[in-house]
């Protein structure tokens, strides 16, 4: 396919993501129609811009478009290279398995006041993703980074009746636009150290020192506000939680990816970044990762907890940039293979056992309409699918062979066990990735805890109230899109070799003569050893059954450890199965309890409730805010409402401002 050809299917994907629902706003409210046109209008748009995505990725294509602006400054320049491409496939896929999804989980029919909004909004917000990957002007970057937050604005406070939806938006705009103020002053700087808004590493040869120090500071602040980094996250769990699943899914696996591919895109205009850029990188990574996972382990709101793990894996993306970085900074091509191609297909993995997970989930509040983790229970049998469906995704999140997860992070971790083998390491270097190893292990190890836990308490055991007796499977257009992502985790973990040449590609963007994917990780081992672990499980599996038919018995009564009436209130609870590792981290997680109390001879009913709460937002942020507004306030004295008074204020001001002169 030729550049051309390839941008005008960039553009039809814009156009038919970003328009697909302005039908509905001109049809009946209780109409399906506007909703199926907006779905055949994003599947087709999607498929377009995921063909244009594969160009750069597959054939070496890069293919740009240029063209001027009103606006000083701003030019329409599109550029999409490797590591665009690498970053417009989840986009476009993600928008396409959530728009079916909705289409049974979000009926207009169903809801009449907020289905057309929630549909115009998701289908911008697609197109405004996909302009921040391929805008190659910072002007122009900016105005799509404000359409994509606008538009996730509105798609959050969808259900804008509810209290809780309302302060979650809040909480998303403010800490959505703080993100705008810091990228704004990135690109102030940008231009006066470049002469340029030009997104490209050749305009940036003369960033050094303190300007260079201040891009690399305020690019990381702005977008780490977006990618959940801890403790730049206050907004993310809450806005995960209450938005609409799909949505949901999108956020977690595409939108807080802008800010991954914001530090990436600064990674290959300053690749002269100093050492300690890489530490940072590698440091805030470990910190996000286990506070992360620590956080999650704590909640009882199944979508918060997912939430919670959006921020762990960002944390893991992380310890891979921040490889790659050093790698680049001391000049290490192997570790700059391994840290940014373990970091771009975590982003890549992510987005797919993420959705997976909040699909599954959402499935699950569908039909019990809650989503706390201790209501639920014994789900695995009304809803299958369901449940294999978010099996599949908690053992590709945890890292376990033979699933999409435990690639990336393989690569992650042979690229920091590389620092050791060579000789010439940087001392300090060595000393940071001796701490980074074992916080990728402790990771994993709480994130394999977490999901034992919401598994177990969600789909095994009885039902623990009426809600999830009540509970029937989905329908396809939401178990369609959960076998999909399931497929596409399998496909990856079992074969690697199918991303080892897009990968190439990317890594092809800093330097054409990194090593390949292939000659660095065993990918091959890696697919014999997941296909004998399938085949031995299918082995088992099929010995099982065949005992199980071959010594049939009759109904007996469950050893009851001495209870005479066992009732579901004796399975462990979310709070029950963690409550060491929650104690473990006491000092992070300050969760707040309340024990029952015995004051009689024969106590009445008791509760023990417990509660994690959000640290940084409830004991720093809001704080900080109210001491604002409370010191603010006082300056109203100044507004007595007589103008004589305004006209002394502009009289003082203008002898201030001549004296200045």
């Amino acid at each position: 396919m030729n550049p051309d050809s390839a941008m005008n299917l960039l553009f039809a994907a814009f156009v038919l993501t970003g328009m697909s629902g302005v039908p509905g706003l001109f049809l009946a409210r209780e109409s399906d129609w506007g909703q199926r046109m907006a779905l055949v209008a994003n599947l087709s748009g999607s498929v377009a811009g995921i063909v244009a995505a594969l160009q750069p990725l597959l054939y070496g294509i890069v293919f740009t478009f240029s063209a001027p602006m009103s606006i000083p400054g701003a030019a329409l320049e599109l550029r999409v290279d490797a590591l665009g491409g690498a970053f417009l496939l989840p986009i476009f896929l993600i928008s396409a398995l959530g728009a079916i999804y909705g289409t049974e989980y979000w009926k207009q029919s169903a809801n009449p006041e907020s289905g057309a909004k929630l549909r115009l909004f998701y289908g911008v917000m697609t197109a405004g993703l996909a302009l921040v990957v391929v805008s190659a002007n910072g002007v122009l970057f900016l105005m799509a980074w404000e359409i994509m937050a606008l538009a996730a604005y509105f798609l959050v406070t969808t259900e804008d009746d509810k209290s809780e939806v309302r302060e979650a938006g809040w909480i998303y705009f403010v800490a959505s636009h703080a993100s705008t103020l810091l990228l704004i002053a990135f690109f102030a700087v940008y231009k006066s150290v470049t002469g340029s808004f030009d997104l490209d590493p050749s305009v940036c040869r003369g960033a050094s020192g303190g300007a260079l120090d201040a891009l690399l500071v305020l690019g990381l602040l702005g977008f780490g506000i977006k990618a959940g980094l801890m403790p730049l996250h206050v907004w993310l769990p809450s806005a995960h939680a209450n938005a609409p699943s799909h949505v949901s899914a999108f956020l977690s696996g595409v939108l807080i990816k802008m800010g991954v591919y914001g530090v990436i895109r600064m990674c290959w205009l300053f690749p002269q970044a100093p050492l300690w850029w890489g530490a940072v990188l590698l440091i805030a990574g470990a910190v996000s990762g286990v506070i992360g996972v620590a956080f999650a382990i704590g909640q009882h709101d199944l979508k918060r907890l997912l939430a919670y793990h959006s921020i762990e894996n960002i944390g893991i993306i992380f310890l891979g940039l921040g490889t790659g970085a050093i790698g680049l900074a001391i000049d290490r091509p192997v570790l700059v293979t391994l840290g940014f191609a373990g970091a771009v297909l975590h982003v890549w993995n992510h987005a797919l056992f993420k959705s997976l997970l909040f699909y599954a989930a959402g499935s699950v509040i569908h039909h019990t309409h809650t989503r706390e983790i201790d209501r639920l229970g014994g789900l695995s049998k009304p809803m299958p699918w369901t449940s294999a469906g978010f099996l599949v995704g908690a053992a590709a999140i945890c890292g376990l062979p033979p699933l999409n997860g435990f690639v990336s992070e393989f690569s992650i971790y042979l690229g920091m066990f590389r620092v050791f083998a060579d000789e010439t390491s940087n001392a300090g270097v060595s000393i940071l990735i001796a701490f980074a190893i074992p916080s990728l292990a402790l990771i994993g190890g709480l994130a394999l805890a977490c999901f034992v836990k919401v598994f177990g308490a969600v789909f095994l055991g009885e039902p623990r109230t009426s809600q999830a007796h009540g509970a029937d499977e989905s329908g396809p257009f939401i178990t369609l899109p959960l076998l999909a992502l399931a497929l596409l985790c399998f496909s990856i973990g079992l074969f690697p070799l199918l991303v080892a040449r897009p990968l190439d590609a990317v890594l092809a963007t800093w330097n054409a003569g990194l090593p390949a994917l292939a000659s660095t990780v065993p990918l091959t081992p890696i697919s014999v050893a997941g296909l004998t672990l399938v085949a031995l499980c299918c082995v088992g599996f099929v010995w099982l059954r065949l005992r199980y038919r071959a010594f049939k018995t009759g109904p007996v009564v469950t050893w009851d450890c001495g209870y005479a009436a066992p009732t579901v209130r004796m399975q462990y609870t979310s709070s029950s199965f963690t409550q060491m590792l929650v104690d473990m981290f006491r000092w992070a997680l300050m969760p707040r309890t309340e024990s029952p109390k015995f004051d009689k001879v024969f106590p009445g009913p008791v509760q023990f409730h417990s509660e994690v709460r959000e640290t940084v937002l409830d004991l720093a942020v809001l704080p900080m805010f109210h001491a604002a507004a409370n010191g603010f306030a006082r300056l109203r004295l100044l507004q007595m409402g007589w103008v004589q008074v305004y006209l002394v204020y502009i009289v003082i001001a203008f002898i201030a401002l001549l004296i200045m002169a």
